[in-house]
C-alpha cells in the first residue's frame, strides 16, 4: 500500500508517546507498505531528526508550527468556532502540500494521527484513517475543572466546547478510526452510534531496549514520576503528587527522593522542588531507561485524559513496581494488587508507595506480573502487524 501519513509532531527523537508510538509503527511497518511522511515541526533544529526516518519512510516533509500564544492564533480561535489546538495545526502551505500529493494519484490511504491534523485534508475520495491517540476534549475539560483563575475558566471552557464538536466531527467523517483500548472504543461509540468501523491499536513498547538495563537500586528510595509536560494531565499529576502526596511518603520514609522526568518541565514545576532537597526535577534525560534502572516505583496519580500511558508501559517493561490510579492503568488488562497497587486519593497513593517500601517481596511480585503482562500484549511487533491489516483492508476498499 501506498500510504500519505499525516503527523503533528516529527517522530523522532523519542520525547512524547506520540512520537514513540510512530517511529515504533514506522519501524515495524518498514518493507510492508510505502509511507510517505507529512508532518509539523515547532523549530528549525528539529530538521537534524529527518535522518533517523528516513530508512522508514520514502518521502519525509516538515512544516512549522506556529508558536501556541501567538496574536494571531488567540484571535482566530476566540473570535471563530476552531478552537486554540485546531488552529495551531492548520496550515495553508501543509494543505497545499497535501492536495498535491494525493493528486499524484498515486495513494491507497491517508493516515491521520489525532483530528486536528484533518483540516488540512482536501476534500478526497482517499480512505481515511484517523487515529486517537487521546480523546482530547476529556482531558481538557478535566483540567478546566481544575483551573484555579476564575477569570480564565470562560474561555477555557469555550475552547473544550469547539474541540468535542469537532472532534466528534472528524470522528464521523473518517473512513475507519483507531483508539488505544476498549474503553476509548465504547466512549467514542456511546457518543456517536452511528461512527464507522473503530479498531483497537495500542500503544506497546520496546521490550528488548528496556531489558538491556538491569536494576540498580541505591540506598535512596527513588519514587519516579515520568510525563512529558507538554501535556496538560501531566502537569497536573505532578503538581498534585508534590503538594497533597509527597509530605505523606516523606514523614514515613525519610531517605526518599523524587524523580520527576519529562520533557519541557514549565517554571511552575521546576519552582516545585525549591526549598526541598527531596525533590529533584531531572526534566529530559537522554536515556529514560537510566531513570527506571533505579526506580523502587514508579507513581502516576493521573486525574484525567485518555488513552494508554507509556509510562506504565515502560515502568513494567523494567521490572519497575507500579503505584496510581484507576485512570492511569485504565485499558492496560491491569488487576489491582497483581501487576499494580491501585488508589484514587492522596492518603492512598501514599500508604501503598509506603506498602512497597517496607514489602520488597511484594515489590518483586508486582514487577514481575508487569513484565509478563506487557511481553504478552504490549509488543510493538504484534501491534504494528494489527495496523498492517486494517491498512489493507482499508486500502483494498479505497480501490474498490
Amino acid at each position: 500500500m501506498n500510504i500519505l501519513m499525516l503527523t503533528p509532531y516529527l517522530p523522532y527523537p523519542l520525547v512524547s508517546g506520540g512520537q514513540i508510538r510512530t517511529y515504533n509503527l514506522l519501524k515495524n511497518l518498514h518493507g510492508k507498505h510505502t509511507i510517505t511522511l507529512f508532518c509539523y515541526i515547532r523549530k528549525e533544529k528539529e530538521r537534524q531528526y529527518i535522518k533517523h526516518l528516513e530508512h522508514f519512510c520514502s518521502t519525509i516533509r516538515v512544516f512549522k508550527r506556529r508558536p501556541v500564544w501567538t496574536p494571531q492564533n488567540i484571535l482566530k480561535s476566540q473570535f471563530s468556532f476552531n478552537p486554540l489546538l485546531m488552529t495551531m495545526y492548520s496550515s495553508q502551505e501543509l494543505q497545499d502540500a497535501i492536495k498535491q500529493e494525493i493528486g499524484t494519484g498515486k495513494y491507497d490511504l491517508i493516515h491521520a494521527e489525532t483530528f486536528y491534523m484533518m483540516p488540512n485534508i482536501p476534500k478526497t475520495t482517499l480512505p481515511t484513517i484517523l487515529v486517537v491517540q487521546t480523546i482530547e476534549h476529556l482531558g481538557y475539560l478535566e483540567y478546566t475543572k481544575r483551573h484555579k483563575n476564575p477569570l480564565f475558566k470562560p474561555f477555557l471552557y469555550w475552547d473544550v466546547t469547539k474541540i468535542k464538536y469537532w472532534e466528534e466531527k472528524y470522528w464521523k467523517q473518517a473512513t475507519r478510526l483507531i483508539a488505544m483500548s476498549d474503553e476509548d472504543r465504547k466512549y467514542i461509540r456511546k457518543r456517536i452510534p452511528d461512527v464507522g468501523p473503530i479498531d483497537v491499536v495500542a500503544n506497546g513498547v520496546d521490550i528488548d531496549h528496556f531489558h538491556e538495563v538491569k536494576k540498580q537500586l541505591t540506598k535512596d528510595f527513588i519514587v519516579l514520576f515520568v510525563g512529558t509536560f507538554k501535556w496538560l494531565p501531566n502537569v497536573e499529576a505532578v503538581e498534585y503528587l508534590v503538594t497533597k502526596v509527597w509530605k505523606k511518603i516523606i514523614d514515613r520514609i525519610p531517605n526518599a527522593k523524587l524523580w520527576i522526568v519529562g520533557n519541557s518541565p514549565t517554571q511552575r514545576i521546576l519552582d516545585l522542588a525549591q526549598g526541598d532537597p527531596s525533590i529533584i526535577v531531572k526534566g529530559r534525560v537522554d536515556d529514560i531507561r537510566d531513570a527506571y534502572k533505579h526506580a523502587n516505583v514508579l507513581l502516576a496519580p493521573v486525574w484525567s485524559g485518555k488513552g494508554t500511558r507509556y509510562k506504565i508501559l515502560e515502568a513494567m517493561a523494567t521490572d519497575t513496581p507500579i503505584v496510581a490510579t484507576s485512570l492511569a492503568v485504565e485499558g492496560l488488562g491491569v488487576v489491582p494488587g497483581v501487576q499494580a497497587l491501585v488508589a484514587n486519593d492522596a492518603q492512598g497513593l501514599a500508604d501503598r508507595v509506603i506498602l512497597l517500601s517496607n514489602d520488597r517481596q511484594l515489590a518483586k511480585t508486582l514487577a514481575k506480573n508487569g513484565s509478563e503482562l506487557v511481553k504478552k500484549g504490549y509488543n510493538w511487533s504484534s501491534i504494528a502487524k494489527k495496523l498492517d491489516e486494517i491498512y489493507i483492508q482499508v486500502g483494498s476498499y479505497g480501490q474498490s
